[in-house]
């Protein structure tokens, strides 16, 4: 992103167009300027004013409310300004030609608004990834989750644990520097010991949790799978609530791996209907099957379903993920449930409610870490990993070389400061911003 923060930008920050409102957001330095050229003054402070918006030519573009932010109390840390106006193409059109027309702004890159206030402390790194989080949520958890991190939870416990080091490192060092001094005692340094002890444990813990927060951002894998027949396809249409797969009574039907997405209990869940496990000599649904396989290793639930006529219905092949066994088609004769399994029939619905409730657990169960913040992203998984070695080589150094120690924790503390964007952020910073949409 070749972000110029000198610029005035501005952007259509309330979504497609047509729509009933629009709003086009302004961040800059001539800020008021545009607001004295389009509306004739420049609006008191966060108090919406309802007024004419004009072009150039002094013609009314559309007459709508205006909200003035002065710096450094905006979202971008700049003045800003926000024009909501009827939600017209020619409308939003004609505004932009407007602003860029009377105060030189130019459109806003994607995320721009957003790293401007990363960059002017207003949010850090960890909380404008939350925010990118928070955008693009589609469930319920995903919502809860991104907020955590949107709302600056998650960067305190950073921001504690780098103070916690900052200050051990002090100790170290004065030490080091003061041994001689009678109020710094040569103690001083064995008293930490403990506390990273205690730090190592609290960072551990808190990448143990990260994995259920991210089944939660990036949805829980869940894959259907069993014998030619068994009314995977059928399942999966049950569950999406509309046909995704061809169902038919030919077996060998499914070839290739079919996936939907869907917000169960306000869990992103990814469903994968799968080729029938068996030997078969045809060279496609041969591929179809490894693929299936793979589909199974990567899952984090396996839904194994066979045709409960069968007694030996399942497939034969080792299942090492968590499994919900279920016995389909019991609508049919001569049909049997055996111990642990689902009786259901995917025609007629019977059984489907034990069988989403036990999807719903499952998933539940994976994810009762995620009571406190957590990390999400695998760049904060990977500063944090790299934290709590930095801080385990300090604990195994020798006791006497407190200038090695104090290395560590100085590594230690810079690896965190990457992850809040304190420190060495540059080259994330277009990785990250290019995330959000334009307007943000």
């Amino acid at each position: 992103m070749a972000s110029l923060t000198t610029d005035t930008i501005y952007a259509l920050s309330s979504g497609q167009v047509p729509a009933g409102i629009a709003v086009v957001r302004v961040s800059g330095s001539m800020v008021a300027l545009i607001a004295k050229a389009i509306l004739g003054s420049l609006p008191a402070p966060r108090k919406a004013v309802l007024t004419n918006f004009r072009n150039s030519g002094g013609t009314i573009i559309d007459r709508g409310l205006a909200l003035y932010f002065p710096s450094p109390d905006s979202f971008t840390g700049e003045d800003c300004l926000e024009f909501h106006c009827h939600g017209s193409r020619a409308v939003v059109n004609e505004l932009q030609r407007a602003l860029a027309e009377n105060g030189n702004a130019r459109q806003a890159y994607a995320g721009e608004f957003t790293q401007r206030a990363f960059r002017n402390g207003k949010i850090d790194l960890v909380e404008a990834e939350g925010l990118a989080d928070l955008l693009s949520a589609e469930t319920e958890m995903q919502r809860r989750l991104a907020m955590q991190q949107a709302s600056g939870e998650a960067s305190d416990t950073y921001k504690d644990w780098a103070f916690r080091l900052t200050r051990y490192r002090a100790l170290l060092e004065a030490e080091l520097d003061f041994a001689d001094e009678a109020d710094v005692p040569g103690s001083v340094s064995a008293q930490i010991f403990p506390q990273l002890e205690d730090l190592v444990q609290s960072i551990g813990s808190h990448i143990e949790a990260s994995a259920s927060g991210a089944l939660i951002r990036d949805g829980y894998h869940i894959v259907i799978a069993g014998k030619p027949n068994a009314g995977k396809s059928s399942l999966l249409n049950a569950l999406a609530k509309r046909d995704i797969a061809i169902v038919s009574e030919q077996a060998g039907t499914t070839r290739d791996v079919l996936s939907v997405d869907l917000d169960l209990d306000g869990f992103m869940v990814h469903i994968s209907d799968t080729a029938g496990l068996r030997q078969t000599d045809d060279s496609i649904e041969k591929e179809g099957v490894r693929r299936a396989i793979n589909s199974i290793d990567e899952a984090d639930l396996v839904i194994l379903l066979r045709d409960a006529r069968e007694a030996q219905g399942y497939a034969d092949i080792p299942i090492l993920k968590p499994t919900i066994r279920v016995a389909n088609k019991l609508d049919l004769p001569d049909t049997t449930v055996e111990t642990g399994e689902i009786g259901l029939s995917v025609r007629t619905g019977m059984g489907f409610d034990s069988l989403t409730k036990r999807i719903t657990e499952s998933i539940q169960l994976s994810t009762t870490s995620v009571i406190r913040p957590t990390a999400v992203r695998q760049r904060q998984v990977d500063l944090l990993r790299k934290t709590k070695v930095a801080i385990g080589l300090a604990l195994t150094e020798d006791r006497d070389s407190l200038e090695i120690i104090a290395e560590h924790l100085r590594q230690a503390g810079s690896f965190l400061g990457r992850l809040t964007g304190s420190v060495d952020t540059e080259d994330l910073l277009d990785v990250i911003f290019s995330e959000f949409c334009i307007g943000k």
